[in-house]
């Protein structure tokens, strides 16, 4: 059995895709999320991963739930299966 391990590139395109379909900068969101913009750059790219509190404050300068984010990254990891 792999170790189950959820996907930091997955998480962040994602992030990603809300951003830009919200017409955002990496520079305006970060601002609106109030988190370093190499932070979120990091975080988009998959060089890391955010804390809830992160994907929290991320969500609510998207203005969407923060679940609607948690089941998109679902649905990107269910195609990987």
């Amino acid at each position: 059995m792999s170790e189950m391990q959820l996907d930091p590139v997955i998480v962040g395109g994602v992030i990603a895709r809300y951003r830009t379909k919200r017409g955002l900068t990496q520079e305006v969101l970060s601002g609106l999320a109030d988190i370093g913009r190499t932070h979120l750059s990091a975080i988009e790219r998959g060089e890391r991963k955010p804390t809830l509190e992160t994907l929290y404050r991320i969500s609510l300068a998207l203005e969407v739930k923060m679940s609607t984010l948690v089941v998109a990254i679902e649905k990107e990891l269910d195609k990987d299966c």
